[in-house]
Order: C-alpha cells, then sequence, then structure tokens
C-alpha cells in the first residue's frame, strides 16, 4: 500500500539545497520528523529547566538574604530584650525596696494607730472605769508586795485606801466592790502577820546578852551576883539580933549603935553566904566547862541566834525554829536557870520560836473578781 501511494517529497524551501536537490527516502522522512520534535521539545524542556533553576536560584538567594536579615533582627531584638529585662530586674529590685519601705511605714501607721486608739480609749475612760482600773493595779502590786515581804500589811493597806476612795466616789453601782473589799479586809485581818522586825530585834536583844548569861561552870558568877542577890532573911539572922537583942536589954545602948550593929551583922552574913553555894546540876559536863570552852560555847550560841535571825528575815521558819530549839536548849544545859537574865533570854526565845510560823496571805479574789464584773457590765 505504500507503494501504492504517491511518493512523499519535502518542500524545496525548508530542506537545505544538499537535500533538496537528493530526494528522501520515503521511510526516514516520519522518523525524522520525530527527531526534530523530540530535539524542539528537550530544547524546550531544557530552556524550561534552565529558567526555573535560575528562579530557584534566585528565590533561594532571596530566602538567604531574608533569613539573614532576619537573624540580624532577631540577634538585635535579643539584646534588646536582654537589655528590658535587666532594666526590669532593676525596676523589680527597687520595687521590692519601695514596697518594704511602705510595708514598714505601713506597720508604723498601724502601730500609732493602735496607740492613738488605746490613748483616745484611755481619755474616754468614764471616773468610775478610771477608779476601777486604779483599785485593780493597786491592789495587784499589794498582792505581789505581800508575797514577797511575806506580810498581809501591803495588801490591807491597799484594801483600806480602795474602801476609801470607794466611799468617796458615792457611786451605787460601786456598792458590789465595796462590799467585797469589806469581805476580803476582813479575811485579811483574820489571817495575822508575822512581825519579822520585832521577832529580828528580839532575837538581836538575846545576842547582846549572851555575855553576860551566867554559866553553871564554877568561877563563873559575876553575872549573876548583882542581878541575883538575895536579901539576909529574918530567921538566919535571928541569933544575931536575938544577941544584940539581950546585949541592949543588958546594958542600955544607944538605938544608933544597935541599929549599926544589926547593919554589920547583915553584911557580914551576906558575906558568908556568898562564899559557899550549893547548886543542883542535872548534867555534871555543865560544871566542868574551861573559861576558853566557855567563851566557845556562848559564840556558838550567838551563831545560833544569828542563823535564826537570817533564816526569819528570808522566811525560812522551820530553819529558824531549828536553831531556836537549839539555842533553848544550850541555855538550859549549859547556863543559870536560876538567873533572871537567863530565864528572860529564854522566854524571848520561847516567844519568838511561837510567833516564827508561815502565815498564808489571802488574796483578795472577791475584790477582784468584783471589779471584773462591774467593768464589764457597764
Amino acid at each position: 500500500m505504500n507503494d501504492a501511494q504517491p511518493p512523499l517529497s519535502a518542500p524545496a524551501s525548508s530542506l537545505p539545497p544538499a537535500l533538496a536537490a537528493a530526494p528522501v527516502s520515503n521511510a526516514w522522512a516520519p522518523a525524522l520528523r520525530w527527531i526534530v520534535a523530540g530535539i524542539v521539545l528537550l530544547t524546550a524542556v531544557a530552556v524550561a529547566a534552565l529558567v526555573l533553576a535560575w528562579n530557584g536560584q534566585q528565590r533561594l538567594k532571596t530566602a538567604e538574604l531574608e533569613l539573614v536579615k532576619r537573624q540580624q533582627e532577631t540577634s538585635g531584638q535579643a539584646a534588646e530584650a536582654r537589655l528590658l529585662a535587666r532594666q526590669a530586674e532593676a525596676t523589680t529590685r527597687e520595687s521590692a525596696a519601695k514596697v518594704a519601705l511602705l510595708e514598714a511605714r505601713v506597720a508604723e501607721t498601724s502601730l500609732q494607730r493602735s496607740q492613738l486608739e488605746e490613748l483616745i480609749q484611755s481619755l474616754s475612760r468614764s471616773r468610775d472605769e478610771n477608779l476601777l482600773a486604779d483599785l485593780d493595779a493597786a491592789l495587784r502590786v499589794a498582792v505581789q508586795q505581800s508575797a514577797i515581804t511575806g506580810s498581809v500589811e501591803p495588801l490591807a493597806a491597799a484594801l483600806r485606801q480602795a474602801d476609801e476612795r470607794l466611799v468617796r466616789s458615792q457611786q451605787p453601782r460601786l456598792e458590789r466592790v465595796r462590799r467585797a473589799v469589806a469581805q476580803d479586809l476582813e479575811r485579811v485581818k483574820a489571817a495575822g502577820a508575822v512581825d519579822l522586825p520585832s521577832l529580828t530585834i528580839r532575837v538581836d536583844e538575846v545576842v547582846r546578852l549572851v555575855d553576860d548569861l551566867p554559866l553553871l561552870a564554877a568561877g563563873d558568877r559575876r553575872a549573876g551576883k548583882s542581878a541575883d542577890a538575895v536579901p539576909v532573911p529574918a530567921a538566919a539572922s535571928a541569933p544575931a539580933v536575938a544577941a544584940s537583942a539581950g546585949a541592949s536589954a543588958a546594958f542600955p545602948w544607944p538605938a544608933s549603935i544597935d541599929e549599926g550593929w544589926r547593919g554589920m551583922l547583915r553584911h557580914v552574913w551576906a558575906e558568908i553566904r556568898s562564899l559557899v553555894r550549893v547548886t543542883r546540876i542535872s548534867e555534871p559536863e555543865a560544871a566542868l566547862l574551861a573559861p576558853e570552852q566557855a567563851f566557845f560555847l556562848r559564840e556558838n550560841l550567838k551563831l545560833r541566834l544569828l542563823n535564826a535571825r537570817l533564816a526569819l528575815l528570808s522566811r525560812q521558819f522551820d530553819v529558824a525554829q531549828a536553831d531556836l530549839r537549839e539555842a533553848q536548849a544550850l541555855l538550859d544545859r549549859y547556863f543559870d536557870r536560876s538567873s533572871r537574865r537567863v530565864t528572860a533570854a529564854a522566854e524571848v526565845l520561847r516567844q519568838v520560836a511561837a510567833q516564827a510560823r508561815q502565815v498564808t496571805v489571802p488574796r483578795p479574789d472577791a475584790t477582784l473578781a468584783a471589779i471584773t464584773a462591774t467593768a464589764a457590765g457597764r
């Protein structure tokens, strides 16, 4: 069939001169056209690829430039952010310092305000409230003083002063407080008190008398002679008086001579009685004391009494009682109990021991409770 078709011939204008002169074979004409078309297509594709590559390269350069630009901007912003952060940190520190200062000033203002409120409240109290507050403070101070001194006198004085102030106020609403004051005052008076100053004075008197107290030991009667001198009894001087009376009856002696003889006989009889003295000694060691032992005995007795005095001043009544018992035992054992001075010293010690006792100071609870109730009920 191909042989029947007429042979194709390329146009003379589109073929080169050499080819135009030569006749082209009919078998290579289609292949040539496909080859030319492929070359054109490849050329177009290559041109398009080159255009796309160039365009992509331009875009890549543009992107790189944009990235560099943005990176620079980011670095600048980061530096600016760090600077702002430092400034913000400094500002925060300053703000914290200012806040602390403001808080201190607020606290000081609050304290001043509370003090001012208390001052205003104290100034706005009525006369009765001020009186009750003063009475309460005075009673509490008196209770502390009584506890320190061991005496009820400060508390009793405070209660009496409170009663006088309540009487002067003449307020019916304070009558309850006045009754409570009277009740506590009666309780305080009934409790009694130990007069420590008078007890210590008595102990000091006994201490001063120790050197003059006569001992049972022989040769130590100088202190007891003048105090315990016994006059000549009438029965003992009866013979001398009878003799002088008989002589005056036999011979008319003048009255003055008779009185002189009687006085002389009394003096002689007193001297004779002072030469010999019989004393019952229950403990033999009391009569065997040497003079130096007597000195140490008196000093030991003084130390016992001084210890009792210190114990009384410190309100250690058990220790004082023990020292006073020891002192009484020394007096009864080694000193002459027939002497008035020894008897008086022993009696003083017994009185001090009887009065040296612990006294519990009562608290004015009724008065304090009445003051609290009256102040709260206003």
